[in-house]
């Protein structure tokens, strides 16, 4: 079952707490992101496709979808 995907999320930085609205791609994973408060580089946490999935109040879309992960 196919659903649409909410491309909206709030990110969260671990270092500093600020929380930055971001539209996420409908077909590519953001690997990388830096807070643009403090600079601080994301990643994806271990087991996570992208710093969406780690950071966001939202995941990606293709973990919505129930793809299970990005594709690459």
């Amino acid at each position: 079952m196919t659903k649409d995907a909410r491309l909206q999320s709030t990110l969260t930085c671990p270092e500093c707490g600020h929380r930055s609205k971001e539209t996420m791609p409908e077909d590519a994973c953001i690997w990388f992101y830096e807070c643009t408060s403090c600079g601080t580089p994301l990643r994806p946490k271990p087991g996570d496709c992208c710093v969406f999935c780690s950071y966001g109040d939202v995941p990606c879309p293709p973990v919505q979808k129930s793809e299970g992960t990005c594709r690459t």
